[in-house]
């Protein structure tokens, strides 16, 4: 292996800042260092200074997407190896953005190509040892690192840096928290979102032992020059007749299963019509508890089926609201081809979900307003702009067929479902030689729709769409953020969220923004700590 530390002549990274006391403002075009390609990456002076810093403490980077995370990655790697004779792992979440990493940086840096390793599973453990022997510059998730080092077929000496891209997974028992936990040398972590709670937030920095946090907006005058402005739209559509006739009976079960659980000292402290999915979650834990804590259990059984119960009619719920009819029933099928639970016997045997059925069966036609919509939307895009790039996220893999069966009746659009890897009954997933071709027909045009689920969310290299359509609202504000990023680079962007009125789609959307408003305040007050 050839480590290049010693390597005379080198530029640091102080040598290209600008320097702000001259009054020609000397900004070279393009960042120039002795391990970076000559006239490849544009000189940006917010990534030089955040690599700058970055190379002293352990950093935390709040970016928006597409504004440029990986190459700060890059500029600091550059200058780490300039004065370290050690290991850098550039770790992400998905094999796809392993290697996504891993071109990104041989594009750009000037490193034998033996130098560059991408680890995972699929290479035997013998062999991978013997890789990360000899390799400086090692790409790979987090589970291959974790498990070597479990295994003790390696360890952490050698290594002086860790990227933990997508660091916002950093909590519980993802594996970027023992490999942390092992290190004590530099860390770079890269993220759009690190969540709205500040718990959350103070956990990843606990898990990354991170140090300074550097956070730039789209609203930064530094950043504002180098991305367009996103027009978000919210468009409205009401139920359709048949589909409230479907939703009372099943409204009338949870209401009264959720009052039953509230009887007995359950989700007091929200209105029954409130509660949330979350809600009912933790609910079951609370039962757990005081299952375990109490010597009369027989009522506890009562609760254990009225959260069963109650969860699966919010789903339901969740489906007709959200996705439309024919997804309900999808879903509903599933109980027909699988051994139920007794929880699950007594909720599809329950007369409101009997009668919910029967209702849906006889409107199974119907669509949900949201594909008349979507068409709309979709029409006027193209014929404002016939090479348009769309983007369009929903929440299930039952309702992409049901969007691109609308959508295609455009002869513009070309339009192609992108999902992960795990096939379903009756729908297979796509392995990641489909994925790669699916998203190179979307950069040459050959594509010009993708329609996907939460897989396109996070990290694969999508090029600037035109349009994002939400499907639905999501109410995580990491998901949204990503979402959005995936317009406004080039271009002025566009994003319009699909939302069902009075129903979990204005109560997502609501808790979404509020949590996205959280933090921005927190990570305001962590800035450079």
């Amino acid at each position: 292996m050839i480590f290049l530390s010693d390597m005379s002549n080198q530029s640091s990274l102080d040598d290209f800042r600008t320097n702000e006391n001259n009054s020609n403002y000397n900004i070279p075009e393009f960042y120039n260092h002795a391990l970076i390609k000559k006239n490849k990456i544009l000189y940006k002076k917010f990534q030089v200074d955040i690599a700058d810093s970055a190379l002293r403490k352990n950093t935390m980077v709040v970016l928006p997407t597409g504004i440029g995370k990986t190459i700060i990655a890059v500029i600091l790697i550059a200058n780490f190896l300039e004065k370290k004779n050690q290991k850098v792992f550039f770790l992400a979440p998905t094999k796809p953005l392993v290697n996504q990493h891993l071109q990104t940086c041989k594009k750009f840096m000037e490193l034998k190509e033996d130098n560059y390793i991408g680890l995972s599973g699929s290479i035997s453990p013998a062999k991978r040892k013997k890789l990360f022997e000899n390799a400086q510059l090692i790409f790979s998730t987090p589970q291959t690192i974790a498990n070597d080092l479990e295994e003790k077929r390696y360890d952490l000496k050698d290594v002086g840096l860790i990227v933990f891209d997508e660091c916002h997974r950093a909590v519980g028992k993802y594996a970027y928290v023992p490999i942390a936990e092992e290190f004590d040398k530099l860390v770079l972590g890269l993220t759009a979102s690190p969540g709205g709670k500040k718990k959350r937030i103070d956990e990843v920095k606990d898990n990354l032992k991170i140090e300074s946090v550097r956070l730039k907006t789209r609203k930064d005058i530094e950043i504002k020059k180098h991305v367009k402005e996103i027009n978000i739209e919210w468009r409205k559509v009401f139920l359709s007749e048949d589909m409230e006739k479907i939703r009372k009976p099943l409204m009338k079960l949870f209401l009264e299963r959720v009052k039953k659980l509230k009887k007995v000292g359950f989700l007091t402290y929200k209105y029954a019509t409130h509660v949330s999915k979350k809600d009912l979650i933790e609910c079951r834990k609370r039962i757990s508890m005081r299952f375990k804590k109490s010597k009369k259990k027989g009522y506890l059984f009562a609760c254990f089926l009225n959260q069963s119960i109650a969860l699966q009619t919010y789903h339901l719920l969740e489906l007709l609201e959200t996705q439309g009819i024919d997804p309900m029933l999808k879903y509903v099928e599933k109980f027909e081809n699988e051994k139920l639970s007794r929880n699950q016997r007594t909720f599809i045997n329950n007369k409101f979900v009997k009668k919910a059925i029967k209702i849906a069966m006889d409107s199974k036609d119907i669509s949900h307003p949201k594909l008349t919509e979507l068409k709309k939307i979709i029409d006027e895009q193209f014929e404002k702009k016939n090479d348009s790039l769309v983007l369009i996220f929903t929440q299930y893999r039952d309702t992409i067929k049901s969007i691109i069966d609308q959508i295609s009746a455009n002869s513009n659009v070309y339009a192609k479902k992108f999902v992960g890897q795990a096939s379903k009954k009756d729908d297979k997933g796509l392995s990641q030689k489909e994925q790669n071709k699916i998203l190179d027909d979307f950069r040459e045009n050959k594509i010009n729709v993708l329609v996907s689920t939460s897989v396109a969310e996070e990290g694969i290299d999508i090029p600037d769409v035109s349009l994002v359509v939400f499907f639905e609202p999501v109410p995580s504000e990491i998901r949204t953020i990503q979402r959005r990023g995936r317009t406004g680079r080039s271009s002025i962007g566009r994003v319009i969220i699909l939302i069902a009125k009075n129903t979990r789609d204005e109560a997502y959307l609501y808790a979404e923004v509020k949590r996205e408003k959280k933090m921005k305040g927190i990570l305001g007050d962590m800035v450079n700590i």
